[in-house]
């Protein structure tokens, strides 16, 4: 017998965090996150998320054991500012028991009844700047911090339960030792002369503070479009500025700015954190922080994270300037492979970005729908 129990306390909070652990202890591709991380994530006094979004965590008991675990979630901004009455629910994992996942998305199901909401859609998390999707390809690749890893049978029950793609993301990654850096090199020239723009570099955090809400402004500008974005509010801004921004290489951020100091563009880049991640076992102390701390100083990996482009200058190659940035630090660093998150199958804009770079796509999710 399947039984669905709503957690109610830090100590099933913690549970639902460590399932996953369980689950995947044997799985090399996975990456574990830092267990205080996800229990922030899931506290309502500290994560701003809650400002404007509700959401509800279950465990799943079979014989007394945990075998599955869901969030379900209404992020209210997405209801009332964009109109689209959606159930979202995500960190999403469960045994290989189709009834355990039925019985989940039965509780996603609830939810939206309840609220009148119109479908059901996941896995995602509060926001644009969480993981999203399930795995349906390259579930021999090792995963990063950024995305979740999942079994191969999590699509399959979905699709037998009914619930039907909604969109597609793709993953990819490229190697250092095969680029040609002269076009966008020249590029970079040509467009900073054209327009009277300038890359703003850093080499501490202090300096970039200044930035960041215009970075953030910038962001919800730039994305306005897709059909799935929910901007981000001032007290997410202030959140993701104190608890990321300062774990950031400085080098690794990068703006654009036009002849009158206003924003045009922004990148930000990470260390793979990857192989840090799996070290530190889910804990900071003793080791964990030790291995990220190496992790940032000497992966020979980067994570190409976010990229914002004003839609004035979005087709006026100022992209040029940014890779030619990247590409000067990624050679002091002696930087080997650049891995690139989820990007929607349908956002060509982005695609069309690493064209040059020839990249090899490795992974592909997908997002899956209920009509309620």
């Amino acid at each position: 017998m399947i039984t669905i129990k709503e957690v109610s306390s830090k100590k099933e909070l913690k549970e639902f965090v460590l399932f996953s652990f369980e689950l995947y202890k044997d799985n090399p591709y996975w990456i574990p996150p830092i267990i205080a991380d996800e229990m922030e994530t899931f506290d309502k006094e500290k994560n701003p998320a809650f400002s404007s979004a509700e959401a509800h965590f279950y465990l799943a008991y079979k014989n007394n054991k945990i075998v599955g675990k869901i969030a379900v979630i209404i992020n209210w901004d997405e209801v009332n500012l964009l109109g689209k009455k959606k159930v979202r629910f995500g960190w999403f994992d469960v045994i290989d028991d189709i009834e355990v996942t039925k019985a989940l998305l039965e509780k996603a199901y609830e939810f939206g009844h309840k609220h009148h909401m119109d479908h059901v859609e996941g896995p995602m998390g509060f926001s644009n700047l969480d993981k999203v999707g399930v795995l349906t390809e390259g579930f021999d690749q090792i995963g990063n911090m950024i995305t979740w890893y999942s079994m191969p049978y999590y699509k399959d029950h979905f699709e037998k339960l009914g619930l039907v793609k909604e969109k597609e993301y793709i993953e990819s990654n490229f190697s250092f030792a095969t680029i040609d850096p002269t076009p966008f090199q020249k590029a970079s020239v040509l467009i900073k002369q054209r327009y009277g723009l300038k890359p703003l570099n850093f080499t501490n955090t202090k300096e970039i503070m200044p930035y960041v809400d215009r970075m953030f402004d910038l962001f919800n500008e730039t994305y306005a479009n897709l059909q799935s974005f929910v901007p981000i509010n001032d007290i997410q801004k202030a959140y993701f500025k104190k608890k990321y921004i300062s774990f950031i290489n400085p080098e690794y951020i990068k703006f654009i700015m036009d002849k009158d100091d206003n924003m045009i563009a922004f990148a930000i880049v990470m260390p793979n954190f990857a192989q840090a991640l799996q070290k530190a076992k889910g804990k900071l102390f003793p080791f964990g922080f030790y291995h990220l701390l190496q992790a940032r100083k000497k992966s020979k990996e980067i994570v190409f994270y976010l990229i914002g482009v004003t839609p004035e200058y979005q087709s006026k190659g100022v992209t040029a300037i940014i890779f030619d940035e990247y590409y000067k630090v990624s050679l002091a660093k002696g930087i080997e492979l650049c891995v690139r998150t989820p990007e929607l199958e349908e956002n060509h804009a982005i695609h069309n970005l690493w064209k040059n770079f020839d990249p090899v796509i490795n992974k592909r999710r997908k997002t899956f729908r209920k009509d309620l």
